[in-house]
């Protein structure tokens, strides 16, 4: 019988540990409920960023997740539109770590345990899918949004994938753009294992429950979430179609090189500026607008 290899990481945590992550993961939600429900709102919009971005880290370092950000500039234009792929519920917070903001997402997420009351809270634009009466409403928020300053981050594939590839965009999703004349910033998001290899834990597809997906997440020795941001796309005088064509091209041509490339990690040049912290934490603190 060969002895085993010492060097080779364990395939799945242990179960205790699995407990461990589960119960500090909730006392966790449950403090972001308290953030929310008696001080979020009256902060000043500086501020909720920077309680985002705070909560985010921590929660997705209780999951295991790292986070690396490669190219991330270090200001962004006064209105901005972040656009990513999407493949799981933790995108929101990989990008509330890096870029935070306010987020477009789908209505039903508003019905979810805990996760749809804290997302309620710190400003979500909710869109019914389907309802083209709601997307020009929820479209008209955003680009309000955009014209305060304010960085709102959607992904116009309306679905998750498993990652591999980038679904049709929706185009009407980055008139808001167009409206407001705003920078468009493509952030492709992939998720790795500790190998750096492409991993399908996060995946968020299908029927797979959001308990089945945490146990799967939490059941995963180490995780990491690559943010690979593109360069800037002009929204102002663009039609939105050419618009969305352009930016998944840019999200698509991303995820290739990534996966084409010699090793799937960011080597540690590749992180931003200030992106070393005495916690720990990897992800870029120059955001500034």
């Amino acid at each position: 019988m060969r002895a085993a290899n010492p060097t080779m990481r364990p395939r799945s945590t242990p179960v205790p540990a699995r407990i461990a992550r589960v119960l500090r993961l909730a006392a966790h939600l449950a403090r972001g409920l308290w953030i929310v429900r008696t001080r979020y709102a009256r902060l000043p919009p500086a501020a909720q960023d920077d309680e985002l971005r705070r909560w985010s880290r921590a929660l997705l370092a209780i999951l295991r997740v790292e986070v690396r950000a490669h190219n991330a500039p270090q200001t962004l234009p006064e209105r901005c539109l972040l656009v990513s792929n999407h493949v799981s519920w933790l995108d929101v917070f990989a990008l509330y770590a890096v870029a935070p903001g306010l987020f477009v997402a789908k209505s039903e997420i508003r019905a979810w345990p805990v996760v749809g009351g804290l997302v309620r809270r710190v400003g979500t634009l909710f869109i019914e899918r389907g309802s083209r009466r709601h997307v020009h409403r929820t479209n008209a928020r955003v680009a309000a949004a955009l014209a305060t300053g304010r960085l709102v981050a959607v992904c116009p594939e309306g679905t998750t994938t498993d990652g591999r590839t980038v679904a049709h965009f929706h185009a009407a999703l980055l008139q808001p753009a167009i409206d407001a004349r705003a920078g468009v910033l493509p952030v492709t998001l992939r998720f790795l294992d500790g190998d750096g290899a492409h991993t399908d834990a996060p995946n968020y597809v299908g029927d797979t429950s959001l308990g089945r997906s945490v146990w799967r997440i939490v059941s995963t020795p180490a995780l990491a979430v690559e943010l690979r941001f593109a360069g800037w796309v002009r929204a102002e005088g663009a039609q939105r179609r050419a618009l969305a064509d352009t930016v998944r091209g840019l999200i698509a041509g991303e995820l290739a090189a990534a996966r084409s490339g010699p090793g799937s990690a960011l080597r540690s040049s590749d992180t931003p500026p200030q992106a070393a912290r005495a916690d720990g934490d990897r992800v870029s603190t120059g955001f500034t607008h």
